[in-house]
């Protein structure tokens, strides 16, 4: 784990036959899936969910960007966790970086990032709600 990481979260889950390719290699794209678990779940340890931004607030985090760096690749019946934590937070934006790792070794399959900001229903950049900085902040984000 390098400097940057801080108290990440970790789930595990295994590559489902549906997520292969004719040779029983994880899809690049079910990447970015699997980063979507990581940080749903991440919220979800700081104390809210996705759905309690949007319906109590009206706020949405969209990604504008998204990155990922493959390394190896995870294969059928892999058993794999998706390590994230919380990158960078800004007053409309925020980042989250990743790892998935194969569980049965350690070793590191890929690396990524995505970026959000914060927007309301019609598409207007907002800040994030005080109250969800705190949390994100206690879990020790940036």
């Amino acid at each position: 784990m390098d400097e940057g990481h801080r108290d990440p979260i970790e789930v595990a889950t295994r590559v489902r036959y549906a997520e292969t390719d004719q040779m029983g290699v994880a899809y690049y794209a079910n990447h970015f899936v699997w980063f979507e678990v990581g940080r749903s779940e991440f919220c979800r340890q700081c104390g809210f969910a996705y759905r309690q931004l949007e319906e109590e607030f009206g706020l949405y985090l969209v990604v504008v960007e998204a990155r990922c760096r493959y390394l190896a690749p995870a294969r059928y019946d892999d058993e794999i966790v998706i390590r994230t934590w919380l990158g960078e937070i800004r007053k409309r934006s925020l980042s989250f970086r990743y790892e998935i790792l194969k569980r049965e070794d350690g070793r590191k399959l890929a690396e990524g990032e995505t970026v959000h900001v914060v927007v309301d229903r019609e598409g207007r950049a907002r800040a994030l709600p005080p109250i969800f900085v705190e949390r994100l902040c206690r879990r020790g984000g940036a």
